[in-house]
């Protein structure tokens, strides 16, 4: 029999023919890979600018929040300044004032207590220094002029003394309380160390004592220390 054509079966497993036939595709496929990377860059590019952005806004608002608590701070030491220079002018007016009112007392006058020697007789302000706190000895005027009797039991001196406990900062407004009449030799205090402390009190009473001489003085009061007179 005639055969009118013949075509020829390629075996899709002839390995030639294959690559043959996938070349184009691969071609293509190969074409479009090249074709992307310029896409992928700019991709990962723009991806890395944006990353670089949110790292500068977050450095400029840890630097902003910083500069807030520093100004703030500072701030905060300005009125702390303020207030502290405020409370100084409150005292030096305050100290004024008490020197102002104790200068009324006059000078004293030493030939009326050169000869004392013993607490018990001293008839001024007498100040004791402790550790933490001031006892205040107060000998107050007797209210009856009159000689008769004074002294004895009628009128006896200790009815009139008085001691106060006082804190360190107390001192001011308790002497400027004293009647004037209490300073019977003039505006002179008499001082000494707390007899009766421990050994292991002894260079804190030292240091109260200094500190108190110190205030007495910017007072206007002339000091006798004891026991050293």
């Amino acid at each position: 029999m005639d055969l009118i054509g013949t075509t020829e079966v390629v075996p899709f497993y002839n390995t030639k023919r294959r690559a043959g036939f996938l070349q184009p595709l691969l071609s293509g496929c190969n074409a479009g890979v090249l074709a992307h990377p310029p896409v992928i860059l700019e991709s990962v590019s723009f991806r890395r600018k944006i990353k670089g952005i949110i790292a500068i806004a977050v450095l400029l608002t840890i630097a902003v929040v910083a500069c807030r608590k520093e100004e703030r701070a500072v701030e905060g030491v300005a009125q702390n300044a303020v207030k502290a220079e405020q409370q100084v002018q409150a005292k030096e007016s305050e100290l004024d004032q008490d020197r102002a009112q104790l200068s009324q007392i006059p000078l004293p006058t030493k030939s009326l207590y050169i000869d004392i020697h013993e607490p018990a007789r001293w008839a001024n302000p007498f100040l004791v220094v402790g550790p933490s706190n001031l006892t205040l000895r107060i000998l107050e005027p007797d209210a009856n002029t009159s000689t008769v009797g004074q002294g004895t039991l009628l009128r006896p001196e200790s009815a009139r003394r008085q001691e106060l406990q006082l804190r360190p900062a107390d001192l001011d407004k308790a002497l400027v309380a004293i009647p004037a009449g209490a300073w019977h030799y003039g505006r002179v205090i008499a001082i000494a160390e707390l007899p009766e402390a421990p050994k292991k009190e002894r260079a804190q009473i030292r240091r109260n004592l200094e500190a108190a001489i110190q205030d007495l003085n910017n007072l206007g009061l002339v000091v006798e220390e004891w026991p050293s007179r």
